[in-house]
């Protein structure tokens, strides 16, 4: 089965040269074109060179502000998703309506895609992969929420979609069921900041909420993404004096367990 959300994010957010009549600009992770050339490779991704609110970033647990948040209320259901092979990752893309409240408004899920290792750094240190899960209300608000993955045991909601990775760009496989809610670490702690896209065109003011407490996925889930992708993320960006919040929830101290759950917290 095939579904309509079948662009990269940034496709959905800003047009590139192709809406003038060319040829889509052609970018990477790897130089020449990879991600310290995106600011010069089009006039459209010059925020990726300029922006002062780029993501990722590093987030230092001593130095960010905690309190003043809120356990984020998820609405994710399960249901049929589609795999692409997006050319950059793989992006998995539900065909039902799972939906997230940031700052009380409701956000639609567009896709979760991948990234190793990942892209954002907590006290300098990097996992082996991130997923991201892209969410859009309306046409311009975006928020994305970066869940970590460390090694481990299988990750058993991610097992049919390593078994049958798309290898060619373009191509897409069909899961019969994906409940992202799966994906969700139980610890609700996260990190919030303003930030852009991590990709060009490098579109700012995405509110960004990166889980603290990582998943699992195994070496040879691992492995096989990086036959496919060997590296797919960008480098951290400066923070330029942004507020950086953590929630703080009841009973902090307490052992961080690793699970899924669904629903609102």
């Amino acid at each position: 089965m095939k579904f309509s959300f079948l662009l990269t994010t940034a496709a959905l957010m800003l047009a590139t040269t192709a809406q003038a009549g060319g040829p889509p600009t052609e970018w990477g992770y790897m130089a020449p074109k990879g991600a310290r050339q995106w600011g010069q490779l089009d006039p459209l991704f010059k925020a990726c060179a300029t922006g002062k609110r780029q993501s990722p970033i590093n987030l230092d647990i001593a130095e960010v502000e905690k309190g003043g948040l809120k356990p984020i209320p998820f609405n994710y259901k399960a249901g049929p998703a589609d795999v692409l092979h997006n050319g950059h990752t793989l992006q998995i893309n539900p065909a039902n309506s799972s939906t997230a409240r940031f700052d009380g408004l409701e956000y639609r899920l567009v896709n979760v895609h991948f990234h190793t290792p990942s892209e954002e750094k907590i006290n300098s240190m990097l996992s082996h992969m991130s997923a991201h899960f892209f969410h859009r209300a309306g046409d311009l608000k975006l928020a994305v929420v970066a869940v970590m993955f460390k090694l481990g045991k299988e990750n058993q909601t991610l097992k049919a979609m390593f078994d049958n990775m798309p290898d060619k760009e373009g191509k897409t496989f069909a899961l019969k069921s994906f409940n992202p809610a799966e994906l969700l670490p139980v610890d609700p702690t996260y990190f919030f900041y303003m930030g852009s896209l991590t990709e060009p065109p490098c579109t700012e003011d995405v509110k960004w909420y990166v889980m603290k407490t990582q998943m699992e996925i195994s070496f040879a889930q691992l492995d096989a993404f990086k036959k496919l992708f060997p590296m797919n993320a960008r480098y951290t960006q400066a923070t330029n004096g942004r507020r950086i919040q953590m929630l703080v929830p009841e009973g902090e101290g307490a052992p961080a367990e690793s699970g899924a759950k669904a629903g609102s917290h």
